[in-house]
């Protein structure tokens, strides 16, 4: 197996926090009494709702239909009774109305025996229209797979990655899934091969993943799957699609371009189990695998749960706090988010973990003014300048942020994390983005 070097500019090494966590197996959580299910759980607009209060729901039913391109549906992860549909923030601070869904009646699928169906046979069409109507989107992104793997007529894919990078501290659902389901994502891949009509297929990973390596090497060579699995250099943000392709093909991608202008498709590990869950076990999107992790929870772990499960019967799941939490954050502590309701706040389709950090792991210390160190300039993978992008949304001069390449900004936290004055620098590029996308800053 070849071992191959990382991205080159700027990235950083953050402190190693997953331990033994990655070597505990996936385990089922607890159904929810009561779940909150997101009407917006993917890139576009809000899902329409289907349902009304006081209405049966069955397990895997349609709630939410799809309301433009980048949207997607929503299914009811558990049986039950409709109770209201309420508004809710979510961690990232859009508003979405919420099925709150009580547990009750039978379950369609939990328990009961599970009949795989070939996919191999059907057309691409047919394949994309499944993976829409069970409303499957990137498990980070949030983008709808159907869309992504509609190629258009004339482009070619010359590289199909799947990425199982999952390079962020504390994180390691995928590493799991790699391990415990490598016949499930070797088959999904090739699923996602035969739908791209992909030339080549990458498994890519980092070197310190050997159970996850080994596992999936076996069982390609077991399928006779024409699948590379590719062992590269920890380095944080390799998982990001621009440097995952730059590591494994020496092409970069300019600014305002895509992965498909380089010939490349990048799919998420954990998504492409999701895909084939979808097609093969004619399975909604439901219910996902996350991290639960941190100093202030008692038994960090990695759990299979449904969407729509608040976090504070996680709290439970996992026995409870150790001390209460400094920070609780939704997703990695690169490009996660804060909470601050652990009873309103569910698991989404794009929540890949979530985090009960203490003050020890904050390594909280009082802000500065900047000291023009140019930390933040060297650790950012996109070649930026994220201290001059910064003064200019601090002062609402969005244009002059535009013009300093704000929109290429891939907020993977590189230079928050580096900068010693503590300047919440791709907090504020965040909602400068924002700004722009909106329409404002003009």
């Amino acid at each position: 197996m070849n071992i191959l070097k990382t991205f080159s500019r700027g990235g950083l090494y953050p402190r190693e926090m997953k331990g033994r966590l990655g070597a505990r197996p996936l385990e089922n959580a607890a159904i929810p009494p009561l779940s909150i299910v997101p009407l917006l759980q993917h890139k576009g607009e809000k899902a329409d709702c289907t349902v009304h209060p006081r209405e049966a729901v069955k397990e895997g039913m349609l709630i939410g239909r799809a309301k433009g391109q980048g949207s997607c549906h929503v299914h009811s992860p558990v049986p039950g009774i409709v109770r209201y549909v309420r508004e809710i923030t979510l961690p990232w601070g859009d508003k979405t109305p919420a099925v709150f869904i009580e547990l009750g009646g039978e379950f369609n699928r939990l328990g009961r025996p599970v009949y795989p169906h070939p996919w191999e046979g059907n057309r691409t069409d047919r394949l994309l229209a499944v993976l829409e109507d069970r409303g499957v989107v990137g498990l980070y992104s949030g983008i709808p797979v159907h869309r992504k793997l509609a190629i258009p007529e004339g482009r070619t894919v010359e590289i199909l990655i799947i990425n199982g990078v999952e390079c962020e501290p504390y994180l390691c659902a995928d590493n799991r899934i790699m391990v415990e389901k490598a016949e499930e994502l070797i088959n999904g891949s090739r699923m996602a091969a035969s739908i791209t009509r992909a030339q080549r297929t990458v498994i890519a990973l980092t070197t310190d993943k050997r159970d996850a390596r080994e596992a999936l090497k076996k069982k390609a060579e077991e399928l006779k799957a024409n699948i590379e699995i590719k062992a590269l250099w920890p380095k944080y943000p390799l998982g990001d699609e621009k440097q995952l392709i730059k590591a494994l093909t020496g092409e970069e991608i300019p600014s305002g371009r895509l992965a498909l202008d380089a010939g490349a498709v990048v799919l998420n590990a954990g998504t492409v189990l999701v895909m084939y869950e979808a097609v093969v076990l004619e399975k909604p999107f439901i219910e996902r695998s996350i991290t639960i992790a941190g100093k202030a929870i008692r038994e960090p772990g990695n759990l299979r749960v449904r969407i729509g499960t608040p976090l504070a019967d996680l709290v439970e799941e996992c026995g409870g706090f150790t001390q209460m939490p400094e920070k609780i954050v939704v997703g990695g502590p690169m490009t996660g988010w804060g909470i601050a309701d652990l009873y309103a706040t569910p698991v989404t389709k794009t929540c890949s973990g979530v985090l009960f950090l203490s003050a020890k792991e904050i390594h909280g210390s009082r802000r500065t003014n900047c000291l023009n160190c140019g930390r933040c300039t060297r650790s950012c993978p996109m070649g930026l300048s994220p201290s001059a992008i910064y003064k200019w949304v601090e002062h609402s001069i969005f244009e002059e942020a535009r013009a300093e390449g704000i929109m290429d900004c891939s907020e993977c936290g590189s230079c928050t994390y580096t900068c010693p004055a503590r300047i919440p620098l791709v907090q504020e590029i965040r909602a400068g983005k924002l700004v722009l996308a909106t329409g404002g800053g003009a």
